[in-house]
């Protein structure tokens, strides 16, 4: 697709409409809003109840982190090509219950004395599995629920969704491994996606009947188009790129992050939830921000600058040190302009790629960058998890935040820096 054909709806033309005059997108608002909870809770609980009660190394946790991650590599292409001639609904409702019970069934294993570092494999594997399938229906879902000219709301507002989780979700599950038993953390987790289960199956509007699934020959062309789609566009090219070189140093750092923390710091796990937990309100900014900031001074520029400003901030981490009445407060400031930043380059770079991306190539599209970005956090955590073995916390924080700018790197060598407000200036190169 010619860069000059991108243009974001709601970019100044004429005012867009709300997405919350839709019933359906307040249901999806929902049970999103609660799944990402439950997601952000699980996300603290399982490695600190490994690290604190489990007692793991740094080559374990990273193992642990790796299996979680792992399905997103293993099964982001099929899933997209399946999700795209199915109803998201139908996806959504059944991995929410899936999520539920599986992290259900670890709550009983513990209270039956069962739940070691094995049992947490299996559940991080299946959780993990399962939220490909919700991450690739639910974006899918939004296109199908909203017009065009209300893709970059409807996203702000999920993403404000995934913020508010990361308000309350860092903390809760901190406060449940530091003050309640391992059973009940992991339970919790496992409430939330119930919840969401309920919200999302009352989703009245019936979508176009999908066609029959094809077999596997069928499938793998479906794939290929997918990867040859991104593969020919520059925008989504780029977005793939540095959002591969982004997650893979995050993954790593953020290993290594969970046990400096705990081990380095020497603090709690309610201390360590407080100070994550900033990430949310910071996201929550974000989300706002993007709802303005690239109309006002271009696609491009907005997103170089905050994924090189929320990118950066990673390089401070290092460097603290003292009582917990310092670090706490100064990773709660360092975790707030992160959220901010990310959360801006999130929601910036969903609505580019919606935008750009025809309606029947959405989950295909959505799981290529899945692959290509998010495949690779099992390789980062695994790294992350060598490294601090091998280099110590405060080495490979360094090394891998100073990785992680790559990504704006990439992006502002790339057409993607030069998207204005429109874009229609931009040269018609791709």
């Amino acid at each position: 697709m010619p860069l000059s054909s991108f243009a974001v709806s709601d970019s100044g033309r004429r005012a867009p409409s709300s997405p919350w005059r839709d019933g359906d997108f307040r249901r999806l608002w929902v049970g999103q809003t609660v799944s990402q909870l439950g997601e952000q809770t699980s996300l603290v609980v399982l490695p600190l109840l490994a690290v604190l009660t489990l007692d793991a190394g740094a080559g374990q946790l990273g193992a642990l982190r790796a299996a979680g991650q792992a399905p997103i590599l293993l099964l982001s292409l099929f899933v997209g090509a399946w999700v795209d001639r199915w109803r998201t609904r139908t996806v959504m409702v059944l991995t929410d219950a899936g999520r539920a019970l599986a992290l259900g069934a670890a709550a009983v294993t513990g209270l039956l004395g069962w739940l070691g570092l094995p049992e947490l494999l299996v559940v991080a594997v299946a959780v993990g599995a399962l939220s490909v399938f919700f991450d690739m229906a639910y974006q899918a879902s939004l296109v199908r629920l909203v017009e065009r000219d209300q893709l970059v709301r409807g996203n702000s507002a999920l993403e404000g969704s995934r913020s508010a989780a990361q308000i309350g979700g860092p903390a809760l599950g901190g406060a449940l491994v530091s003050l309640l038993s391992a059973p009940i953390a992991v339970a919790s987790s496992a409430v939330f996606f119930a919840l969401s289960f309920l919200s999302i199956r009352r989703m009245g509007r019936r979508e176009s009947v999908p066609e029959r699934p094809e077999g596997p020959p069928r499938l793998w062309r479906r794939i290929q188009e997918g990867l040859r789609f991104v593969a020919g566009d520059a925008l989504l090219r780029t977005v793939c790129l540095a959002s591969a070189a982004f997650q893979f140093f995050f993954a790593a750092a953020m290993t290594v992050y969970l046990l400096f923390l705990p081990r380095d710091l020497h603090l709690s796990g309610t201390a360590i939830g407080f100070a994550l937990a900033a990430t949310g309100p910071g996201a929550l900014l974000g989300s706002l921000l993007a709802a303005r900031l690239p109309r006002r001074f271009g696609y491009g520029p907005v997103l170089v600058s905050a994924a090189a400003l929320g990118d950066g901030v990673f390089l401070f981490v290092p460097v603290l040190h003292g009582a917990p009445a310092v670090t706490v407060p100064a990773l709660s400031a360092l975790n707030f302009v992160f959220g901010t930043f990310s959360q801006l380059v999130n929601v910036t770079v969903m609505a580019v790629r919606q935008t750009v991306t025809p309606d029947g190539m959405q989950g295909r599209v959505a799981a290529t960058i899945n692959f290509v970005g998010m495949g690779m956090t099992p390789l980062g955590s695994l790294l992350g998890g060598f490294l601090a073995q091998a280099w110590g916390t405060h080495t490979s924080l360094l090394v891998t935040a100073a990785g992680m700018l790559l990504s704006p790197a990439l992006m502002a060598l790339s057409p993607l820096a030069r998207l204005g407000p429109q874009g229609a200036h931009v040269a018609n190169d791709a």
